[in-house]
């Protein structure tokens, strides 16, 4: 499995030295890489700015989550398997034509936010501290380190798809 650490080198690294026509390239009715890249910023962020804000609070509890979302985690975030047509949450979803640079200091800075809180919060809070997914309930820090590696794993293929074309 790809290490967290590595999630710029796995998304970014076929785009790298590519012109920004490459980045915007995309069929109709998909993202392009970078929409690609921005989707994958965005929930780096959002997951890695609420476990900031959380940091701070007393010992946590999970709350109680269904049969089908450990079988989701398990598939998706062990597996890697992401079942076709799946819609990506509003708050992640990219902007029609973002800026090819901002989008990559975006991702790269919510990596880094995630590797600090690495550094600073684990081990002593790995299994007391929370940030809920939209589908998979409440997840730890390395459960959403697990999740984001193997999310960036399935689009890295959908940026390779629409380099190759």
């Amino acid at each position: 499995m790809t290490a967290f650490a590595d999630l710029p080198t796995l998304v970014l690294g076929p785009l790298a030295g590519r012109p920004d026509a490459d980045w915007h390239r995309a069929p109709g009715g998909k993202w392009s890489p970078v929409q690609i890249v921005e989707h994958l910023a965005l929930g780096l962020d959002l997951s890695s700015r609420r476990f900031e804000e959380r940091r701070a609070k007393p010992a946590m509890r999970r709350r109680p989550r269904a049969l089908w979302q450990l079988a989701g985690y398990v598939l998706l975030a062990k597996v890697g398997w992401w079942p076709p047509g799946r819609k990506a949450p509003e708050m992640t979803k990219p902007m029609e034509r973002p800026d090819r640079a901002a989008v990559e200091r975006k991702f790269r800075e919510s990596v880094e936010r995630f590797l600090k809180l690495e550094r600073e919060i684990l081990p002593a809070r790995a299994a007391d501290l929370y940030v809920k997914h939209p589908v998979l309930g409440d997840l730890t820090i390395p459960e959403w380190m697990r999740f984001h590696v193997k999310h960036a794993a399935h689009h890295r293929k959908q940026i390779l798809e629409r380099l190759a074309s």
